[in-house]
C-alpha cells in the first residue's frame, strides 16, 4: 500500500503523506529523497522537522501534518489506527477532513471498507489481494522455532527474557519496540535484515510499516495491556501481525511459543482467510475548538459527533462516530484549570499557546502530575518571558548527554531527550531554536547509538551468529588462523585450535548449543585435514615426547600415550575433533607410531638390546633380562648371589654389552642421561600408577637440573626415583652413577689393615678374602667426612650423615676436648733452642733420619715428627710454633679441620663468645658396618648342623666356658693380688625408677628373711 501511494504521489508535482510512526515517516522520506532530491522533501514529525525551501513532497506523522499546505495528492496511511483509543480521533480527524487537490489516498486494512463507504460516500476502494498464503504452524518451543522468525510478546521485559534466551541457544536476535526511538529500531531492523541475526523479537510495533523478511510469527502470549486494562487481542490486531510473514509470492506461516495457548479452530481459520469483522465505530473529538478562554476550549473538546445519514435511505445514523474519552492533552488542560495555571491564559493566543504545550507527549511515561509540573514550567516561562528559561532547558538537556548506564538507562534519557527535541521543533519557544534543534538531535542520535550498541551486545552474539551463517551459507569466506592458532570468521574470535582439536571460544552469557558447535566444526574442519596432511610429512625434530606424556607438534598437543602391551610399546592415542576421520586419522596414527619407536629405540637402545643377548645364557641372562626389565639399573642386593656366582669371562661378555658392576647397582652409564631417563620414567609410570600420579612430571626436572642429590617427596613412589637413576638413601634420592663414585672413594679408606695381627700370627684365610688379608687378623680402618664427598654429593650435615647410614655405615663420636689453655701453657714451657733442637734430633732418629730437614723453625715434617714424640695434638704443636699443616704431609690421618669436622658432624663450631658457653664439638669417624670377627661362621649354621660333625678343638688351653663350668681360672691371666691391684668390681648400671624392674627389686629388699 505504501509503495503504491508514493508512486502515486510522485506523479503529482506537489503531494504529502501522513503516516503512523515516525520510525515510518522517516522511511518513506528516504525513499522519496533517494529519488527526487533532499531539496524537493520535507520531513515533519513530533521531534524532527526538516524543512528545506521549496519543498514540494511532505512526509509527515498524522499529528504532525501541516494541512493548512495546499498539494496536488493528500495520502493517509493506515486509517485503520482511527479505532484507537488515544489517537484514533486524530486519524478520524484526517479520513474526514485531509484532502489533495486532485488526489486523495486513503490506505488501511479491508475491515475499514464499510466505514470508509459510510462517512465518504462515492469513494473509490482498490482491493489489493494478498499472492501469498498464511498458514498456521501450531505450537513450537522457542529454541526450535525456524530461521527468519519473528517473536512477538507485549511487555519489554518479556521482550528481554525472550531474546536473552534466544541469544544462548540460537546467537541473537534483534529487538523492535515502539519504546525505542526511530534511530535504534532502524539499527536493529537492518541487524535483521541483512542476516546477521536470524530472530526478531517485537512487540506489537511490527504490525505497522515495516516490511521484513519474516518467515514466521511466533506469539508468545494473546493478551495485551492497551494503556487502560489488559485484554486479549482482537482477530484483526493478531492478522495485522501475523501478515508480517511471508513475501510477494512467498508463503508465511504463524503460531504460538511459549506458555501461550494453542489458538482456537475459528481464529486459525479467520487469520488464514482474513475474515474479520468490519470496523463499527470510529474515534472522534471536536477540531473546531474555541479558544476564547480555557473554560470554553474544555467544553469544545467535549462536544459530541455529529450525526450522519446514510446515502440510500437518508436515515440518520449516529453509532458511526464516538467521542473518544478524556486523553492525556485533554486532561492535562482540566488539571492546568483547577490549579490556577490556565489563568494566566486570558487572551485567545494564550489559550493557544496553552493548548500547544497540553500536546506535549508524555514520552517518559512518568504519572500525570509530573507531566503536569513540566507543562507548568514551560508554559509559565512563555507567557512572563516570552520563551523557555535558557538555564533550565539547558540544566533538562545536560542531564540527558551521557552515553553511560545500561538498556533501562539509556532508553529512560532518551525518552527525557525526545522531550525536549519535541520541545526545540516547536516554533518560538526557545531562544536559538536552531541550534537547541541540532544539539538535542545530536544527543538523540548518540544516545541511540548506545542503546543500538548495549542490545546488540546483550541479545546477539556476533561470534555465535555468524558462525550459523557460514554453516548455512557455504559461499562463505574461509575463517582465518593467526600465529596463536586462534580462529577469526568475518573479524570475529570463534576459538583456537589446539593440534586437532578445536575449542569454542567462551562469550559472555552464551551456551554451547550443538549446532553452534557443528557450525564451528563445519568452518575448521578443512584447516585440521590440512593439519594431518603436514603432520604426515613432518621430521622428527617436530615432534616432541613431553614428562606428562603428551606428544607435541610444533608446541601443540596431537596425541598422548596409552598403557600398552608390552613395557616398550605402549599406545598412541590421537587427540582429534570429529573432522578428522578415515585416511587422515590414520595417517596421524602411523605418523606417530612410527617416531615413537625410533624415540624408545634411539634413547632406550642400550637398554632394549639386553632384552635378547646373544651370547649370554645362563644366571647371567637372567641377570641382564632383569637389568632391562628395569631400564638399566639394577640394585645389586637383588641379585647379589646370582652376580657372586659369575666367573670372569662371563662378566667380560656383560661389560661389553655396557654394563657396569658398582657397588651398590648394576647399571648401563649411557643410559642414566636425563634424555633416557626421563623416557625411562615415562614408559614405567604408564604399566604403574599412570602418568598423573606426583613426582611423574617434577622428576624429569630436577633429572634435568644436574642436581646429585636431593629431599625426596614423601607422596612420591619411591620406584619412580630408583627409575629416574636415583637411589632412595633415608630422606634423600642420590644418583646412582654418583653414589659409585663416592663408594669409590670411600674403599681404599676402609681397606683391611694386614699390618696389625692379632698376636702377631696368621690364620687362614675365607675364600672371600683368600689372597687379601689374613683371617681373624685384618682390621677396617674408619674414615672422616671430606669435602670432596660432600660437594659430590651436594649436600652436608645432618643430610650426609643420613646417606651414609642408608649404605650401613656408622659412627663413632669422640668429644674433642678445647686445648686453647694446654696449648698456652706448652707454649709458654718449651725448653730453651738447644733442648728443642735436641729433641728434634731425637724426633728424627725416630723416624730414621740423622737430624732434622730444617732449622728451628721448624718444617711441617719435623713438626710431625715432634708430635708423634711428645705424643701432642699436633695441632697444638702447630699453634705454638705459629706453623700450619697440611693432610697429605702427614700421613694422612690428622684430624679433619674445622669446616670438615662440621660437615661430619652436622652442625657448625660456634665461635667462642665473651660470657657465652662453647658447644662441644666431635670427631666424627666412620666405620663399615659392625662385622663378627673373620674366623667365625658369620651367622651361617654350626658345622655340626652342616655335616654332623664337631668343629675340631684346638689343643692346649681350654675354652673359656668349660674351665668356667668346671671352676678352673685362666692360668695366663694373674688374679687378685698377684696383680699388684685390688680386684676391680663390676660396674653397677642404675635401674630406672621408673622402670617395672625397680619396683620389683625395691619389693624384693623389703621382704623379711626367713
Amino acid at each position: 500500500k505504501t509503495h503504491f501511494a508514493i508512486e502515486r504521489m510522485l506523479t503529482h508535482r506537489t503531494g504529502m503523506i501522513g503516516l503512523p510512526l515516525r520510525l515510518l515517516a522517516r522511511e518513506v522520506y528516504e525513499t522519496i529523497s533517494s529519488r527526487v532530491g533532499r531539496d524537493a522533501v520535507a520531513l515533519v514529525t513530533g521531534e524532527e522537522r526538516i524543512m528545506p525551501h521549496g519543498a514540494r513532497y511532505w512526509v509527515a506523522t498524522a499529528e504532525a501534518m501541516p494541512l493548512h499546505l495546499p498539494v496536488d495528492f493528500m495520502a493517509i496511511d493506515e486509517i485503520q489506527t482511527a479505532t484507537d483509543l488515544e489517537r484514533g480521533h486524530v486519524f478520524t480527524d484526517r479520513i474526514l477532513h485531509a484532502r489533495g487537490k486532485h488526489e486523495t489516498l486513503l490506505l488501511g486494512a479491508a475491515t475499514m471498507a464499510p466505514m470508509v463507504r459510510a462517512l465518504l460516500p462515492g469513494i473509490e476502494i482498490i482491493e489489493r489481494p494478498r499472492l501469498s498464503q498464511l498458514l498456521y504452524a501450531g505450537s513450537k518451543k522457542i529454541t526450535r522455532l525456524p530461521a527468519r522468525s519473528a517473536i512477538v510478546a507485549f511487555s519489554a521485559r518479556e521482550v528481554y527474557a525472550i531474546a536473552e534466551l534466544v541469544r544462548r541457544e540460537r546467537g541473537g536476535a534483534a529487538i523492535v519496540m515502539g519504546a525505542l526511538s526511530p534511530r535504534t529500531r532502524n539499527a536493529q531492523v537492518e541487524l535483521y535484515q541483512n542476516g546477521e541475526v536470524d530472530f526478531l523479537v517485537a512487540t506489537d510495533a511490527i504490525g505497522m510499516g515495516l516490511n521484513l523478511d519474516i518467515a514466521h510469527v511466533a506469539f508468545s502470549s494473546d493478551t495485551k495491556f492497551d494503556g487502560r486494562q489488559t485484554r486479549p487481542l482482537t482477530p484483526a490486531e493478531m492478522a495485522q501481525i501475523a501478515g508480517r510473514a511471508g513475501r510477494h509470492i512467498t508463503n508465511g506461516t504463524f503460531g504460538v511459543t511459549g506458555h501461550a495457548a494453542l489458538l482456537d479452530d475459528e481464529m486459525v481459520a479467520r487469520l488464514q482467510n482474513h475474515e474479520f469483522e468490519p470496523v463499527r465505530l470510529l474515534q472522534w473529538r471536536n477540531t473546531r475548538l474555541d479558544f476564547t478562554s480555557p473554560i470554553t476550549l474544555a467544553r469544545s473538546l467535549d462536544q459530541p459527533p455529529p450525526a450522519h445519514r446514510e446515502p440510500a435511505s437518508g436515515n440518520v445514523r449516529k453509532n458511526r462516530l464516538a467521542r473518544v474519552p478524556a486523553v492525556l492533552d485533554q486532561r492535562i488542560l482540566e488539571t492546568l484549570i483547577k490549579n490556577g495555571t490556565a489563568d494566566l491564559a486570558d487572551t485567545e493566543g494564550l489559550t493557544r499557546l496553552l493548548w500547544e504545550c497540553c500536546q506535549i507527549p508524555d514520552f517518559r511515561e512518568i504519572s500525570l502530575s509530573q507531566h503536569v509540573d513540566i507543562i507548568t514550567a514551560i508554559f509559565t516561562d512563555l507567557r512572563l518571558k516570552g520563551t523557555i528559561s535558557q538555564d533550565w532547558i539547558e540544566e533538562q538537556v545536560r542531564f540527558c548527554d551521557n552515553v553511560d548506564g545500561d538498556i533501562d538507562t539509556l532508553s529512560n534519557r532518551i525518552k527525557q531527550i525526545r522531550t525536549w527535541t519535541f520541545v526545540a521543533n516547536r516554533k518560538n519557544w526557545l531562544d536559538n531554536p536552531l541550534d537547541w534543534r541540532d544539539k538535542t538531535r545530536e544527543i538523540e542520535n548518540a544516545l541511540s547509538d548506545a542503546l543500538h550498541e548495549r542490545l546488540t551486545r546483550r541479545f546477539v552474539d556476533r561470534r555465535t551468529s555468524v558462525l550459523i551463517r557460514h554453516l548455512r551459507d557455504k559461499s562463505m569466506t574461509n575463517p582465518q588462523i593467526n600465529e596463536k592458532s586462534e580462529v577469526h570468521l568475518e573479524g570475529h574470535l570463534i576459538g583456537s585450535i589446539e593440534g586437532f582439536r578445536f575449542t569454542l571460544a567462551k562469550s559472555e552469557g552464551s551456551g554451547d548449543a550443538k549446532g553452534l558447535r557443528a557450525s564451528a566444526n563445519s568452518a575448521v574442519a578443512p584447516e585440521i585435514r590440512n593439519r594431518a596432511i603436514r603432520l604426515a610429512a613432518a621430521p622428527n625434530d617436530q615432534i616432541v615426547l613431553s614428562s606428562d606424556g603428551f606428544l607435541r607438534w610444533k608446541g601443540e598437543i596431537i596425541a598422548e600415550l596409552g598403557e600398552g602391551d608390552d613395557l616398550f610399546s605402549p599406545r598412541i592415542i590421537v587427540l582429534a575433533d570429529e573432522s578428522l576421520e578415515g585416511a587422515d586419522l590414520e595417517n596421524v596414527q602411523e605418523r606417530l607410531q612410527m617416531w615413537l619407536r625410533h624415540a624408545i629405540n634411539t634413547q632406550l637402545g642400550q637398554v632394549l638390546a639386553l632384552r635378547e643377548p646373544a651370547d649370554i645364557e645362563g644366571t647371567a641372562r637372567g641377570i641382564v633380562f632383569q637389568l632391562s626389565e628395569n631400564f638399566g639399573i639394577l640394585p645389586r642386593r637383588l641379585v647379589a648371589e646370582d652376580v657372586r656366582g659369575l666367573d670372569q669371562e662371563v662378566r667380560g661378555k656383560m661389560r661389553r654389552l655396557g654394563i657396569r658392576f658398582g657397588a651398590y647397582h648394576l647399571y648401563l652409564p649411557l643410559s642414566l642421561k636425563p634424555a633416557p631417563r626421563e623416557l625411562a620414567l615415562i614408559l614405567f609410570a604408564l604399566k604403574n600408577g599412570g602418568l598423573r600420579q606426583p613426582g611423574v612430571t617434577d622428576i624429569p626436572a630436577i633429572v634435568l637440573s644436574g642436581r646429585t642429590s636431593f629431599e625426596i617427596d614423601p607422596e612420591v613412589n619411591p620406584a619412580l626415583y630408583e627409575v629416574a637413576g636415583f637411589k632412595v638413601a633415608n630422606k634423600r634420592a642420590v644418583r646412582v652413577d654418583i653414589l659409585e663414585r663416592l663408594a669409590d672413594i670411600i674403599r681404599p679408606l676402609v681397606a683391611f689393615d694386614t699390618s696389625r695381627a692379632q698376636g702377631g700370627q696368621e690364620t687362614k684365610g675365607s675364600d672371600e678374602t683368600k689372597g687379601k688379608t689374613p683371617q681373624g687378623a685384618a682390621e677396617r680402618n674408619g674414615f672422616r667426612v671430606t669435602v670432596e664427598m660432600t660437594s659430590l654429593l651436594g649436600c652436608a650435615g645432618e643430610d650426609f650423615s643420613s646417606i651414609l647410614k642408608s649404605l650401613g655405615y656408622r659412627v663413632k663420636r669422640t668429644p674433642i676436648e678445647d686445648k686453647s689453655s694446654d696449648t698456652d701453657e706448652k707454649t709458654q714451657s718449651l725448653p730453651a733452642d738447644t733442648d728443642l733442637a735436641a729433641d728434634l734430633e731425637d724426633a728424627a732418629k725416630l723416624d730414621g733420619n740423622e737430624k732434622p730437614d730444617e732449622s728451628l723453625t721448624g718444617s711441617r715434617e719435623n713438626i710431625a715428627a715432634l708430635a708423634k714424640l711428645d705424643g701432642a695434638d699436633i695441632r697444638d704443636i702447630a699453634a705454638a710454633t705459629g706453623k700450619e699443616t697440611d693432610t697429605e704431609e702427614i700421613g694422612g690421618k690428622r684430624p679433619a679441620p674445622p669446616a670438615e669436622a662440621d660437615a661430619s658432624a652436622g652442625k657448625n663450631e660456634p665461635e667462642a663468645e665473651s660470657g657465652k658457653e662453647v658447644e662441644p664439638r666431635f670427631d666424627e669417624v666412620w666405620f663399615p658396618a659392625s662385622r663378627r670377627p673373620a674366623n667365625a661362621w658369620q651367622g651361617k649354621r654350626p658345622r655340626t648342623e652342616r655335616d654332623g660333625k664337631a668343629p675340631p678343638q684346638k689343643e692346649g688351653k681350654p675354652k673359656a666356658r668349660d674351665r668356667h663350668r668346671r671352676g678352673e681360672k685362666r692360668p695366663d691371666k694373674p688374679q687378685g693380688k698377684a696383680t699388684g691391684q685390688p680386684r676391680q668390681k663390676p660396674r653397677e648400671k642404675p635401674l630406672d625408677p621408673d622402670s617395672p624392674f625397680a619396683a620389683l627389686a625395691a619389693l624384693k629388699q623389703n621382704m623379711p628373711k626367713k
